[in-house]
């Protein structure tokens, strides 16, 4: 048996249930890969349940208030996710009357859709056979097919796309995914991602997930003394002219505001 169709027959008996794979409606698919950026699926499903609850597609996103995107807070310390998806939605309703183009040029052109996240629409969406190339994958194609760790990911993105099964980029994709996650692992492979995520506990991120969340939970402005006492040990004016420069927060003097 060679190796794609024990991948894939792999998958069709071992695959993980996500909400992801219940769908191929582009817009799911969109929010499901910016979540899943840099967290674990495990985390994400809960949140990706209520953000569609919330905001059923592009056009609900982005009449969204910003108060009630930042209520999304929990949403794993990436609040200004949040704000990119609603400047991309506003977008695709401007141009495109709320639904992605399937054109790729077309797909990098809106704000904050990147080429991985692009070639991820374009595979789990309407299963064209664009190569999606996360750490999972990676790891799984190295050591399978015995490539160097050292291989550029526009090789491995080209070594990738001539082997894509025929009509199936949305499943092959998938198993390979779940390959990495269940079986070919770091460390069952000793192959090393090319980042890691950093932890969340004594973090920028902490900071900024608390400031959203006190300010999201009442309408009474935060006061500057407030966080500097609950984080003493943080570089705060550095951490709050970001979240101003991200236009996540205003500043009046020593007290913060969403809007």
């Amino acid at each position: 048996m060679n190796i794609n169709k024990n991948i894939l027959e792999r998958y069709i008996q071992h695959g993980r249930k996500l909400p992801r794979r219940e769908t191929q409606d582009p817009y799911k698919i969109h929010i499901s890969e910016v979540m899943l950026q840099q967290t674990q699926v495990d985390r994400v499903i809960p949140y990706f349940y209520q953000w569609m609850k919330d905001f059923p597609d592009y056009e609900a996103l982005a009449r969204a208030s910003k108060t009630s995107l930042l209520q999304h807070r929990s949403w794993l310390g990436f609040n200004s996710r949040a704000l990119r998806l609603q400047e991309c939605a506003r977008k695709v309703v401007e141009l495109y009357d709320g639904k992605l183009p399937q054109d790729r040029n077309q797909l990098l052109s809106l704000p904050w859709i990147w080429p991985y996240t692009s070639a991820a629409i374009m595979a789990f969406a309407w299963n064209l056979p664009v190569p999606v190339i996360d750490t999972n994958i990676r790891r799984v194609l190295i050591f399978l097919y015995k490539l160097p760790e050292t291989i550029s990911l526009k090789e491995l993105e080209a070594f990738d796309k001539d082997i894509i099964p025929q009509g199936k980029s949305r499943d092959w994709h998938n198993a390979l995914m779940d390959y990495g996650a269940m079986e070919l692992t770091a460390r069952k492979t000793k192959i090393r991602p090319l980042s890691r995520q950093s932890k969340f506990e004594g973090s920028d991120r902490q900071v900024r997930g608390w400031i959203l969340k006190q300010l999201t939970k009442s309408s009474t402005p935060l006061s500057l003394s407030t966080i500097q006492q609950e984080f003493s040990q943080k570089n705060i004016k550095k951490i709050i002219d970001d979240m101003i420069s991200e236009w996540l927060i205003i500043k009046k003097w020593t007290k913060l505001f969403l809007e």
